[in-house]
């Protein structure tokens, strides 16, 4: 099971990479600098997430190791004592156990779908305003609601300034 740290770290890589990039397109030095900081954030989320997903993977095998020494007590034991009451708790168990992994997997891919979802439209966004000259245009190509955005902006701002003033 893959940690959430390294889906998200690697969705903030690879969107700083994009913004990065875009900064560099564009001759932005802020954006080319945001880009590289959340390139470089996202890859140590990405390092951290690996690092638990190895504990974990530690702390499973230790698990695995103690559930087959407790099988085999279970076999030892069971031969005494009614093996009916244990087996049918190891079985309890285990089938919880497939549960919770099954739930698990299942989060983990949808959210890791969902992040490639996200990142892809992030993309696509940014190529979009890079093809059509981002804010320009976007005026370019519709300059009605872009005087008409314009306006309002200028209204909200006339208001704000004439209340302040009052």
């Amino acid at each position: 099971m893959v940690d959430t740290d390294r889906i998200t770290g690697a969705a903030k890589e690879f969107g700083g990479k994009v913004q990065g990039a875009v900064g560099d397109l564009t001759g932005s030095k802020q954006d080319s600098v945001e880009g590289r900081a959340h390139e470089a954030a996202g890859k140590a989320e990405n390092l951290y997430g690996q690092a638990k997903d190895t504990v974990r993977d530690a702390a499973e095998q230790v698990a695995d190791t103690a559930r087959d020494l407790g099988g085999r007590i279970r076999e030892t034991v069971g031969g005494i004592v009614g093996s009916d009451d244990i087996e049918d708790r190891a079985r309890r168990a285990q089938g919880a156990a497939e549960d919770q992994f099954d739930r698990a997997r299942h989060s983990a891919r949808r959210t890791a779908g969902e992040v490639s979802d996200y990142a892809q439209d992030a993309y696509g966004r940014g190529s979009r305003a890079l093809r059509h000259g981002g804010v320009s245009g976007q005026v370019a190509e519709y300059p009605l609601a872009a005087l008409l955005i314009a306006g309002a902006v200028g209204f909200g701002l006339a208001l704000l300034v004439k209340t302040t003033r009052d």
